[in-house]
């Protein structure tokens, strides 16, 4: 069961930046504008993000397992989609339909271990590893991508995912127990659905959108007042529902809150350098695909070495402790390769690479464990779905507001400009990182 969980976690996280090195290919192949393939990339964190909390109500009602299948199904018809796109919009619209399908896989897979894992110290070591599926599929999606791409072509990064779809949904209806859904007297929140998505699209089209069409255009400004407009009448209407899709008092609850903004923090990095890393060294240092795929590996091989470990000291480290190091170790991975620009090859990111990916491993299952445990027994599955929403939210913004950083400065073109627009990317990432280390250790206890 544990197996089957861990890789349906691995190929969901995968596919967020698997497409990294498949960018430029593709790019040259279908005619995709700088800010097309930012849109390809966050067409996938955005709809992760703003359905994992619907996907977790609906695993509750409607029987984990039986989400678990769907959203398997749903993501193996959406990346086939992906594979036979024509042109940047057609793969736009695909990477919105293979979206679907972890909103429902990743919640319920969370909760199923949850469940099925009652002794607390095993628990801790399982959420240890399934939270170590989140940095393998940081480490292997680009070095898959880089090497599907450089043997088979960028449509297969897709391709691929098919029969892994398939192979999971099979072995997850043989391997894990089923279960009884939770019965509501109350309707599925589908307003606060819809709400929650217009907000966070319409943030995330202004800042893509913004180096492009000019920071004070109207359409820009527009978007950012749609979202904090959509943001209120949200909050509004979950006070009112009788079963929310959010519980607001959860989500007040300081210790909650700080654990999902660590998490948000981390991933705000993780993607959004992986992403803009591996363009830097595909366009500006002519590196291959696969060549991109090993510059890679040292974050995301970090996060999967030392996730486990994190998991096995949460049950004797105080969680705050381990979240706030992780964060700052991050954050000097991240000042270091602020130096991009003098980077020849690939070994000349790889020390800071590697402190990045250290940061992120030994953070996120603390995060995990402190935001689940904070919650109580009849929330733990929207816990677990509010966590992993804010995981890619922070996703989704980082490669939103990292790369109108980037492009800003790239405007010119060169090397030398996109290095710049990078380092100050980076800078920024770093003071981010370490101003949320601090709020943690102010936010949750010593206990």
């Amino acid at each position: 069961m544990l197996i089957v969980l861990v890789i349906a976690q691995v190929m969901s996280v995968a596919n967020a930046n698997l497409i990294a090195v498949a960018l430029p290919p593709l790019s040259a192949d279908l005619g995709a504008s700088a800010t097309q393939e930012q849109w390809i990339v966050d067409a996938y964190v955005l709809v992760l993000a703003a359905l994992l909390v619907a996907g977790g109500v609906l695993s509750d009602r409607y029987g984990r397992r039986r989400a678990l299948l769907a959203g398997l199904g749903i993501f193996a018809a959406g990346s086939l989609a992906c594979a036979l796109a024509t042109s940047p919009g057609v793969l736009i619209a695909a990477r919105v339909v293979q979206a679907l399908g972890p909103p429902l896989v990743l919640p319920a897979s969370l909760a199923i271990l949850t469940a099925n894992v009652s002794d607390p110290l095993q628990r801790a070591r399982a959420i240890g590893y399934w939270g170590a599926g989140s940095g393998f599929g940081v480490a292997v999606g680009p070095l898959i991508g880089g090497a599907v791409v450089a043997g088979l072509g960028w449509r297969w990064a897709f391709g691929v995912n098919v029969p892994v779809a398939l192979v999971l949904a099979v072995a997850a209806a043989r391997f894990i127990p089923n279960d009884r859904p939770v019965r509501s007297a109350h309707r599925f929140d589908v307003l606060g659905a819809l709400l929650v998505t217009g907000a966070l699209g319409a943030l995330v089209f202004g800042l893509i959108e913004g180096p492009a069409r000019g920071w004070a255009s109207l359409e820009v400004l527009a978007s950012f007042a749609v979202a904090a407009l959509t943001a209120a009448i949200f909050v509004a209407a979950e006070r009112r529902h009788p079963a929310p899709l959010v519980d607001l008092e959860l989500v007040r609850r300081p210790v909650f809150a700080a654990a999902n903004l660590a998490a948000a923090a981390i991933l705000f990095a993780t993607l959004a350098v992986s992403v803009y890393i591996s363009a830097f060294l595909q366009t500006f240092r002519e590196l291959s695909p696969l060549e991109t795929g090993l510059a890679l590996l040292p974050l995301g091989g970090a996060v999967a070495l030392l996730a486990p470990v994190s998991g096995r000291l949460t049950a004797h480290v105080r969680p705050r402790t381990l979240i706030a190091a992780g964060l700052l170790c991050s954050a000097l991975g991240a000042l270091l390769l602020s130096r991009v620009g003098g980077a020849d090859g690939p070994g000349d990111v790889w020390p800071a690479l590697l402190l990045l990916g250290a940061g992120a491993g030994i953070a996120l299952p603390p995060t995990t464990a402190t935001a689940v445990s904070a919650a109580p027994a009849a929330r733990t599955g929207m816990a677990s779905a509010i966590h992993n929403a804010g995981r890619q939210v922070g996703a989704t913004l980082g490669v939103a507001a990292l790369g109108s950083i980037v492009v800003s400065h790239a405007a010119d073109g060169g090397a030398a400009a996109y290095a710049d627009g990078l380092s100050v990317a980076l800078v920024v990432t770093a003071v981010l990182l370490a101003a949320v280390a601090a709020l943690t250790l102010r936010l949750i206890p010593r206990g």
